[in-house]
């Protein structure tokens, strides 16, 4: 019997979760650790890591911590679960496809009856770590900007639900060839505000309505933020150091020119 455990922190780390969120899923019954050891250290074996699995699959699609808690306590097979929880997961888009294939993989070992190794249990929340870095991210910007940004990121999610890995890819390229464009029209004196630099924002706002419409302040607030945010920042300063404040200021012109 695998009689392995992981401390709080080591669960952390693997999940992406916080150890507040743990304490709560403990404090409200849905994930207990496997005991708590001097000091008030708990700690989580391989039983409680699948179940703690088996909550961020829920959560991913889409179910509240109440019905998370009503679906462990049913009476289904463990194993019929996961297989449920894999085909909706491998239904969703791109973005969740990695998570599912964690689901496989939990599977082989619960079929097969063998011990999760080191590296299945460090790479069993891969998907889930990846969504809550979104989340968090998400979080972020909700913070600096308001409500508006999480309705920005369902409307996304919505669009791109069905993309394949060659739509991201395409809309990756579109994106470099728009900023190539800019970086042409700064050096070469255009104003933000001049035509040129106008016309080639219409197109970045068509661009972005791929993924969610932006009103006038929102296409505002996404401006200030390539200059704010150190990701987007550090991407743009990569093709030229002026580019985020030249967007900034061609997106806030046309926003005040074309947007209600």
């Amino acid at each position: 019997m695998d009689q392995r455990t992981w401390s709080t922190a080591e669960v952390a780390a693997m999940t992406g979760l916080t150890s507040r969120t743990l304490r709560h899923y403990d404090a409200i019954g849905l994930v207990r650790p496997a005991f708590t050891g001097h000091g008030g250290l708990r700690h989580y074996g391989s039983e409680e890591l699948l179940t703690l699995q088996e909550v961020l699959v829920l959560r991913e699609l889409g179910l509240r911590l109440d019905v998370v808690a009503r679906v462990l306590s049913g009476e289904r097979d463990r194993l019929e679960a996961l297989r449920g929880h894999e085909a909706a997961l491998r239904q969703e888009s791109a973005r969740v496809g990695r998570l599912a294939d964690t689901v496989a993989r939990t599977l082989v070992h619960l079929e097969g009856g063998t011990t999760m190794s080191e590296d299945d249990t460090t790479t069993m929340f891969d998907g889930a770590r990846l969504d809550a870095d979104r989340a968090a991210y998400e979080e972020k910007l909700v913070a600096e900007h308001g409500e508006g940004v999480r309705a920005a990121f369902r409307q996304s999610e919505q669009r791109t639900a069905g993309w394949g890995q060659q739509q991201y890819e395409s809309a990756a390229a579109e994106w470099d060839a728009l900023a190539a464009r800019f970086v042409a029209l700064l050096r070469s004196g255009e104003a933000a505000g001049g035509e040129a630099a106008q016309a080639l924002t219409a197109e970045h706002f068509a661009s972005v309505a791929q993924y969610w419409t932006p009103g006038r302040a929102s296409y505002t607030g996404l401006a200030q933020t390539y200059v704010d945010d150190p990701a987007f920042r550090s991407t743009f300063d990569a093709k030229d150091p002026a580019l985020a404040g030249y967007l900034r200021d061609a997106m806030t012109a046309y926003a005040e020119r074309e947007l209600a």
